[in-house]
C-alpha cells in the first residue's frame, strides 16, 4: 500500500506534468518548457492594442502599437526590381531574364518590382536639377505602353488636368445653375499640359512631380511604379504631339527627339549596331 505522503507527492507531480504539457488550439500557445527558445513570440496583424504577454520584463516592453507599425526600410535599401534591370538608362533585358530565373536551371525567380531609386530631394534647387538632368526615357515608345499610360492617366489625372491635359478636369468645372451643380472644387488651376513652357519642359520636371507632388497636388510614387510613370508621361507628351498636329507614337517622334525613341527607330539602331 502506498503511504497517503507518497500518494498526494505523486498526484501533484502528474499534475504538474500534465499542465506543462498541455495542447496549444486556436489563440491558446499551450505550455512547454523554455518556448522562446522553440517558437517566436507572434502578433496579431493590424492590432495597434499593447499587451504585457509580448515581452518577458517591464525593463524590455514596448507596446505592441510599436511592433505592429511597418517600419521603414535601412537608408540606402533597393529592393531587388528594375533597379538590377537598368543599363545607362536603358532596360537590359538579360538582367531582366537573371532576375526572373530565366537563364538557370536551378534559379528562383524574383517578381519584378516597380522601385528605382529617385536620387533627388524635395526642394527647389533639387526639382531644377531634376529637370536638367533627367532628359530620356528610359521606355521606348510603344502602342502598348501609350494604352497603358492613357488608362493611368485617366485613372489618376485627367479629374484634376482634363482628358485632353488642357487642365480642365472635372475638379475645375464651371458652376451650372440649371442643373444645381456647384462646380469643381479645386483651389488652384491645375497645370495645362498644352502650354507651351510644359511642352518645352524636360522629363524632369514631369517624373519629379510624379514622385514628390507640386503645389495642391501629392506624389504619386506610391501609387505608380516605375515603368507606370514614364508610360503616363509618354502619353502626355503624345497629347500635346496631337495638339501641335505632330506624331509621336511607336513608329516616329516628331515632337522632341529627347522625349522618347519610337520602338521602330530603337529597334533599327539595333540592328545597325549589331552589323
Amino acid at each position: 500500500m502506498i503511504p497517503i505522503r507518497k500518494f498526494v507527492v505523486l498526484i501533484m507531480s502528474l499534475s504538474v506534468f500534465m499542465v506543462s504539457c498541455s495542447p496549444s488550439g486556436k489563440n491558446k500557445t499551450g505550455h512547454e518548457y523554455m518556448p522562446d527558445m522553440a517558437h517566436a513570440i507572434a502578433y496579431e496583424a493590424n492590432v495597434y492594442g499593447s499587451s504585457s504577454h509580448n515581452t518577458w520584463d517591464k525593463e524590455s516592453s514596448r507596446s505592441r502599437r510599436a511592433l505592429s507599425v511597418p517600419g521603414k526600410p535601412v537608408n540606402g535599401t533597393v529592393p531587388r526590381g528594375y533597379s538590377g534591370a537598368m543599363s545607362n538608362g536603358e532596360i537590359d533585358q538579360s538582367k531582366i531574364d537573371m532576375i526572373r530565373g530565366k537563364n538557370q536551371l536551378n534559379a528562383q525567380a524574383t517578381t519584378v518590382n516597380g522601385h528605382v531609386g529617385f536620387y533627388y530631394a524635395d526642394n527647389e534647387d533639387e526639382r531644377l536639377r531634376a529637370i536638367a538632368e533627367i532628359k530620356a526615357n528610359p521606355f521606348p515608345i510603344t502602342k502598348k505602353g501609350l494604352e497603358i499610360g492613357k488608362e493611368l492617366y485617366t485613372i489618376n489625372c485627367a479629374i484634376c488636368h482634363g482628358d485632353a491635359g488642357d487642365g480642365a478636369g472635372y475638379l475645375v468645372r464651371d458652376a451650372n445653375p440649371a442643373t444645381g451643380d456647384p462646380g469643381g472644387k479645386y483651389p488652384a488651376a491645375p497645370a495645362n499640359f498644352m502650354l507651351d513652357d510644359l511642352i518645352n519642359s524636360s522629363n524632369g520636371r514631369y517624373y519629379f512631380s510624379l514622385i514628390y507632388g507640386k503645389n495642391v497636388m501629392g506624389g504619386y510614387a506610391d501609387k505608380l511604379s516605375f515603368e507606370e510613370r514614364w508610360q503616363v508621361i509618354h502619353y502626355i507628351r503624345s497629347l500635346q504631339a496631337a495638339s501641335k498636329t505632330l506624331i509621336y507614337n511607336e513608329k516616329m517622334n516628331t515632337l522632341n527627339a529627347e522625349f522618347g525613341v519610337p520602338l521602330k527607330m530603337k529597334n533599327q539602331l539595333a540592328s545597325v549596331s549589331v552589323k
